[in-house]
């Protein structure tokens, strides 16, 4: 090779690699542990993830959810056929093209992911007031104000 290779974290200061390992980890672990909140024995995690999915974004087809989620459209398959015997699911025929059918939640549904989400965010305020102090949670606000330019074009 006649190119020169370079190195790709050249420039980048050793606080500011510290702060993205450190950052990328405890987010990860955060997002584990506030997703074990909510589970119980009833839904896997691809199950979980599938419904969470269909809340966030309205009706879509098995094929754009597995996309979405990076499985093979089997597995998604398998995953809404789960979620349709559990009663969490509907499936219709697309109006756009008869041949396919586009997944919503039903009423459990719904009413499974709401609970989810405020058994997450119930669980998380109480962490940070049984963890933290006044000061420290304003600490925890003033970082989260900083690592919202993070997520700025």
């Amino acid at each position: 090779m006649d190119a020169e290779a370079t190195d790709p974290s050249e420039g980048i200061t050793d606080s500011a690699a510290r702060a993205a390992r450190d950052l990328r980890v405890m987010f990860s672990r955060l997002r584990r542990r506030i997703r074990e909140v909510a589970e119980d024995d009833e839904l896997t995690p691809p199950q979980v993830s599938a419904l969470t999915l269909v809340a966030k974004h309205g009706a879509a087809t098995a094929s754009a959810l597995a996309t979405a989620e990076g499985v093979r459209p089997q597995s998604m398959a398998t995953t809404l056929a789960a979620l349709d015997r559990q009663g969490l699911i509907r499936r219709s025929p697309d109006p756009d093209d008869g041949r396919r059918q586009l997944v919503t939640l039903t009423d459990a549904g719904r009413l499974r992911v709401a609970g989810d989400r405020q058994a997450r965010e119930e669980w998380l305020a109480r962490a940070l007031q049984d963890r933290y102090t006044e000061a420290e949670r304003r600490t925890v606000l003033d970082g989260l104000a900083l690592l919202e330019r993070l997520t700025q074009p």
